[in-house]
C-alpha cells in the first residue's frame, strides 16, 4: 500500500519503513504496490556536489556559531542531511542541538531536536528510542502551540505502532493526526493521514472496505495539491491502489477503470506506469481475455526494459507467461518464464523464482516435456520449502512429539504404578513377599525407562535451544525474550546455491549441504557459539549469548576464517572431481539484540533488532572467500587481527557503512 508521497523504489524482497517529516516509506512484498514520502526531499539530500557543499557551508557555520537559536536551527538542518546515510550522526547532531536548546530555553528548538533523534533512531530500527523521543517532542511542540507539528508526531508514532503489527493503535494514532489537520486546514497532512489509515486497514481482507472509504476520502483531495510533482505522484499512487483493493475484492470494473486512471496520471513515460500496466495484465487474464492481457503485459514488459528495471521486467515477463499459458500457448510461455529466470537469478528475486519455476513446470508439462516438467517442479518445490526448514521442522515436530510423548506416558505410568500399588496390598495379604519383590523390580525398570525417554526428550529440546531457556521452558512452560548489549552476529550464503541446486540431485543436494553446515556447526561448537537457524542456503550464528562474554567478537571472527578455509578446501576437491561446488560469502556485525522464543508450537530460539539486519548486510555487500566485518566490529577487534579498510561500502536500506576485510590473526 502507498503511503504520503513517494519515490518508487523496485525491490519488493524485504520489508521496511523509513519516517521522514513525518511522512512513511514502506517496502513490502505484498500485493499492493508501495512507495516513499518526501519525493523531493531525498532527491535533494542525494544531489552529489550540492548536497556537500550544502553540508560544508552548514559546518563552516557552525564552527564559529554564538550559542543561539540560529546555531541550534543549523544544528537539526545539518542532522536532516545524514538520515538515509548515518543515522547515528543524525542521532549526535540533533542531541548537540538538543542540549544547547534547553540551555537557552528554546522550546520550539528542543521540538524539533526531539524530532530528528528519534528519525535518526527509527531508521535504525530501535522502536522504543523513537517513540520516547517522539513524546517529547509531542509535548514540546503542544507547549509553543505548534499544531502541525503535534499531528507529525503522532503520524511518526503511529508508523512505530504499524511496523510492530498493531493496526489499532496505529490507527488510533493516525485518526488522532488527522484530527489536527483538518483542525488546521492542512491539506498536505490530511491527505498524508488519510493514505496511512487506508495502508492499516488494507492489511486485511475484512478490512477492505474501511480501506477504500480513506482511499476515496484522500484521492480528490490529492487532486488539489498545488506541487505538480506531489500531485501526480498521490493521485498515482492512490488510484492504482483503489485499483488492487478492488481487484482483491473482484469487482473488476472498478478495478480497471482505477489501473487505467493510475497509467493517465503518471503518464506513459514515467518509471511507475510498468507496475500499473502489469495489474490491468493480470486482470485481464483473470477475466479470461488472454489476447488482452498479453498486449498489456507485452507493453509492461518494453517499457520495464526502457528504464532499466529489472524487478518490473521479471514480473511483467511472469505476467506474460502465465497469459500465454492460461492460453494453453505453451512454448511462448516458456520463452518469457525463461527470460524472467535470468533477471530473478541476477537479482536475487527468490519469490518470482519460484513463481518462474512453477510456471516452468506448468508449461513444459503442456509441452509433454516430462523431463523438463519434472526437473523445474523440483526446483519449484525446493524454492518453495527449501529443505533446510523442512528439516528444522522435521527436528522441532520431533521434540514436540517426543515432548508431548513422555509426558502422556509419564501420566499413563503413574496411574499403573497406582494400580499395581493397589495388588501388592491384596498380594502381600495373600501371597506374601515374593509377589512384592517382583513388583519393586518392574517398578525400578519402569522408572529407569522413563528416566531414559526423558533423557532422550531433553537432549533432542537441547539440540535446538540453548540450555538456560530449554529449562526455562520445561519449568515454566514458556521463555521470556531477553535483551543482549552486545553480541556478534555472522551471516554466510552459499553465492552459486541456485546454479548448483541445478546440477545436483535433491539427494546429491542434502548431503553436499549438510556436509557443509555439519562442519559448521563443528567450528562454532568450539568456539562456544550459538547456532541461531539456516534460512535457505544461508546460516546464522551469534557469539555472546545466551550466556554473555568478553570475546564474543573474537571468537566469531575466528570460527568466519575457518568456515572460508574449510569451503576454499571443499571447492580444491570437488573441482578435481568434476563436480558443482559452493562459494561462501560472509559477514559479521557487533551490537544489541532481542532473544527468544518464537511460537507455541514447533518453538524455534531467534534474535531480533538492527544488529541483526546490519550483519546481513555485511554478508550481501562482503566478497567469495572473505570475512567482511562491520566498522563496529573493527573497533572491538583491531588489535588482534590484521584487517584490510574497504572505504564506506553501499548497504542496501543502510546507505554507506565502514567495512574491513580480515585478513588474519596478528
Amino acid at each position: 500500500m502507498r503511503s504520503g508521497f513517494y519515490l518508487s523504489n523496485k525491490k519488493f524482497i524485504l520489508s521496511a519503513k523509513i519516517i521522514y517529516f513525518g511522512f512513511t516509506f514502506q517496502k513490502t512484498p505484498m500485493n499492493l504496490r508501495t512507495y516513499v514520502c518526501f519525493l523531493i526531499i531525498i532527491l535533494l539530500y542525494h544531489d552529489g556536489d550540492a548536497q556537500n557543499k550544502q553540508i560544508d557551508s552548514m559546518k563552516n557555520v557552525l564552527s564559529s556559531a554564538k550559542e543561539d537559536t540560529n546555531k541550534v536551527n543549523t544544528l537539526i538542518e545539518l542532522s536532516k542531511k545524514y538520515i538515509s546515510s548515518t543515522p547515528n550522526v543524525t542521532i549526535n547532531l540533533a542531541t548537540q542541538a538538543k542540549v544547547l536548546a534547553e540551555k537557552i530555553n528554546y522550546p520550539r528548538g528542543e521540538a524539533f531536536a526531539n524530532k530528528y533523534i528519534g528519525i535518526g533512531y527509527f531508521s535504525q530500527g530501535t522502536y522504543l528510542e523513537a517513540l520516547q523521543f517522539w513524546e517529547k517532542a509531542l509535548a514540546k511542540f503542544d507547549t509553543v502551540g505548534d499544531r502541525a507539528g503535534v499531528a507529525n508526531m503522532y503520524n511518526n508514532m503511529a508508523n512505530v505502532y504499524y511496523n510492530k503489527g498493531d493496526n489499532l493503535k496505529a490507527i488510533e494514532l493516525y485518526l488522532k493526526s488527522l484530527k489536527i489537520a483538518e483542525e488546521i486546514n492542512d491539506t498536505l497532512r490530511i491527505t498524508s493521514a488519510l493514505l496511512n489509515i487506508g495502508a492499516a486497514y488494507s492489511d486485511k481482507e475484512q478490512t477492505y472496505d474501511k480501506s477504500l472509504q480513506y482511499l476515496h476520502r484522500a484521492l480528490p483531495l490529492s487532486k488539489l495539491l498545488t506541487n505538480p510533482d506531489r500531485r501526480k505522484e498521490n493521485v498515482g499512487a492512490i488510484t492504482v491502489n483503489l485499483g488492487e483493493i478492488y481487484f482483491g475484492k473482484k469487482n473488476y470494473d472498478s478495478a480497471l477503470y482505477y489501473f487505467n486512471e493510475s497509467v493517465r496520471t503518471y503518464g506513459e513515460e514515467s518509471e511507475y506506469v510498468p507496475y500499473s500496466l502489469n495489474d490491468i495484465g493480470k486482470l485481464y487474464t483473470e477475466k479470461g481475455e488472454y489476447h488482452t492481457a498479453i498486449r498489456y503485459h507485452e507493453e509492461a514488459v518494453e517499457k520495464s526494459k526502457k528504464i532499466d528495471s529489472k524487478l518490473d521486467l521479471c514480473q511483467s515477463l511472469i505476467g506474460l507467461g502465465s497469459a500465454y499459458e492460461k492460453q494453453n500457448e505453451f512454448k511462448p510461455a516458456v520463452d518469457a518464464y525463461a527470460e524472467a529466470k535470468s533477471y530473478a537469478l541476477e537479482i536475487n528475486a527468490w519469490k518470482e523464482l519460484k513463481d518462474i519455476y512453477e510456471g516452468l513446470a506448468n508449461s513444459y508439462s503442456g509441452l509433454k516435456d516430462f523431463g523438463s516438467a519434472f526437473s523445474y517442479h523440483r526446483l519449484y518445490a525446493v524454492m518453495k520449502d527449501t529443505l533446510y526448514n523442512i528439516d528444522r521442522d522435521k527436528k522441532l515436530g520431533g521434540i514436540q512429539f517426543d515432548f508431548d510423548l513422555a509426558k502422556k506416558q509419564n501420566q499413563l505410568d503413574l496411574k499403573e504404578l497406582d494400580l499395581k500399588k493397589q495388588r501388592i496390598i491384596k498380594n502381600l495379604t495373600i501371597g506374601g513377599l515374593s509377589v512384592v519383590m517382583m513388583f519393586l523390580v518392574v517398578v525400578f525398570f519402569q522408572k529407569k525407562r522413563i528416566t531414559k525417554e526423558k533423557k532422550r526428550s531433553d537432549e533432542l529440546l537441547l539440540n535446538i535451544l540453548p540450555e538456560e531457556t530449554a529449562e526455562e521452558l520445561k519449568a515454566t512452560g514458556t521463555a521470556k525474550a531477553k535483551s543482549f548489549d552486545m553480541v556478534s552476529v555472522l551471516f554466510t550464503d552459499f553465492k552459486n546455491f541456485t546454479q548448483a541446486s541445478e546440477k545436483l540431485s535433491p539427494e546429491e543436494l542434502v548431503e553436499e549441504i549438510n556436509h557443509c553446515y555439519s562442519e559448521f556447526d563443528r567450528i562454532i561448537t568450539k568456539y562456544n557459539i550459538e547456532k541461531i537457524k539456516t534460512i535457505g542456503d544461508a546460516y546464522m550464528c551469534a557469539g555472546g549469548l545466551p550466556v554473555p562474554n568478553s570475546t564474543h567478537a573474537e571468537d566469531v571472527i575466528r570460527a568466519g576464517l575457518e568456515m572460508q578455509e574449510f569451503i576454499l578446501k571443499n571447492k580444491k576437491e570437488r573441482m578435481e572431481k568434476d563436480q558443482p561446488f559452493f562459494e561462501l560469502r560472509l559477514g559479521i556485525h557487533t551490537g544489541p539484540v532481542v532473544a527468544g522464543i518464537v511460537g507455541i508450537k514447533k518453538f524455534a530460539y531467534d534474535i531480533w533488532g538492527d544488529t541483526v539486519n546490519t550483519a546481513s548486510r555485511m554478508e550481501s555487500s562482503g566478497e567469495i572467500g572473505k570475512v567482511n566485518i562491520s566498522g563496529t566490529t573493527y573497533e572491538i577487534v583491531k588489535d588482534k587481527f590484521r584487517c584490510t579498510h574497504r572505504g564506506k561500502v553501499q548497504a542496501k536500506n543502510k546507505g554507506e557503512i565502514d567495512m574491513y576485510f580480515v585478513e588474519g590473526v596478528v
